[in-house]
């Protein structure tokens, strides 16, 4: 089976881990980078042994080159995903899928036209926590899910990140950085959206970045940092989700509870590949933790790219596509525009569930 070649284009800072990830993975080998900013993109080339760094227009002109992993900044997802597309090459972006729902739509009808794959961050739920979790609720041991709970609570990335501003950025905010993690996850235990009830406000209209090396600084805060809503599932499952960059310390609470007819599921935290997975049956005083399913527990971003391009090879469907990205966008979107105009949000989109790994599936590495 041939190997496919992956070039990258944004060599920031989420790209290192793409990196150092690939060449693990079967059939994929990372031949070049590239980056607005040349020597940055020759930086991360000589750390990581990647054989050619150059222009966005030099990647995108290589006719070796297979697929492009997108690590743009969310604002320009949409216009380099169509650049790479137009080029001919199939497309694996970093969530989210786009910022409007209209830019996505645009990279999903681009691609059916030039008979090309999209695909789409996050690919953690393709790790052993989430799995373990679809596995346990597929088995029955809950029997059926009637709802969730989902928390993501911090105090924002100006305490730590060494350049937080796109965040409180239109497309950035808790939501759009880590609701699609959340989302995707549930979606996945629990299937495709059906509606949606949000409230969400700017806690803070100014930020003050604390972190170096831009401490001092001030953020204008324009999208929403704490939104909170209901999600009634296509299932009958209702589920709760909280996102908030303005609260000063977590919440006892799991990331994610599921809850069903024969018992309760605590979901590890969706942001990472493992972590425990807790059950407690109905009858019985005590949660239990539950062995994970796979080896997949470590940081593996770039299983989706591999989980991809085994699909082109073999004529199946990758499990991080657009359909379910493009459904988690709408969902994002959907908890703002129920807020802002005090009604549900009723989805057009839907996606199929990812289908679930085999306990022994082995085809990544």
């Amino acid at each position: 089976m041939r190997t496919m070649k992956i070039g990258i284009i944004g060599c920031g800072y989420i790209s290192s881990i793409y990196m150092e990830n690939i060449p693990a993975y079967k059939h994929l080998s990372l031949t070049a980078c590239a980056d607005l900013e040349l020597d940055r993109a020759r930086s991360q080339a000589d750390q990581y042994g990647i054989p050619k760094a150059c222009s966005v227009q030099e990647l995108l002109a290589d006719p070796e080159i297979d697929l492009v992993i997108n690590l743009t900044l969310p604002k320009v997802h949409a216009e380099v995903c169509l650049q790479i597309l137009e080029a001919g090459k199939h497309v694996y972006v970093e969530k989210p899928l786009a910022i409007s729902l209209q830019e996505a739509k645009q990279v999903l009808d681009k691609a059916k036209e030039k008979g090309l794959l999209v695909g789409s961050a996050p690919d953690t739920f393709l790790g052993a926590g989430v799995q373990t979790a679809l596995h346990l609720i597929e088995n029955g041991e809950i029997g059926t899910p009637i709802g969730a709970s989902a928390f993501v609570i911090s105090r924002g990335h100006e305490h730590w990140h060494p350049n937080p501003a796109f965040y409180y950025e239109k497309g950035g905010g808790p939501l759009f950085d880590m609701g699609p993690y959340y989302l995707t996850a549930m979606i996945t235990l629990l299937g495709p959206i059906q509606r949606i009830a949000g409230s969400a406000r700017i806690s803070y209209p100014e930020r003050t970045i604390l972190s170096e090396p831009n401490a001092g600084q001030k953020i204008t805060v324009s999208t929403e940092t704490h939104i909170s809503g209901t999600i009634d599932f296509a299932s009958g499952a209702i589920g709760t989700l909280t996102t908030s960059f303005d609260a000063f310390g977590g919440s006892a609470l799991p990331p994610i509870e599921i809850y069903g007819s024969e018992g309760t599921l605590l979901v590890p935290d969706p942001n990472n590949f493992g972590g425990p997975v807790r059950l407690r049956k109905k009858d019985e005083e005590n949660f239990t933790h539950i062995p994970l399913i796979s080896d997949f527990q470590e940081n593996g971003r770039g299983i989706g790219v591999a989980d991809m391009a085994h699909a082109l090879l073999n004529g199946k469907t990758h499990r991080a596509n657009g359909q379910l990205a493009y459904h988690v966008l709408e969902a994002m979107h959907g908890f703002l525009t129920s807020s802002r105009d005090g009604v549900y949000h009723h989805m057009e989109s839907t996606c199929s569930k990812p289908e679930a790994f085999g306990r022994n599936e082995r085809i990544f590495t």
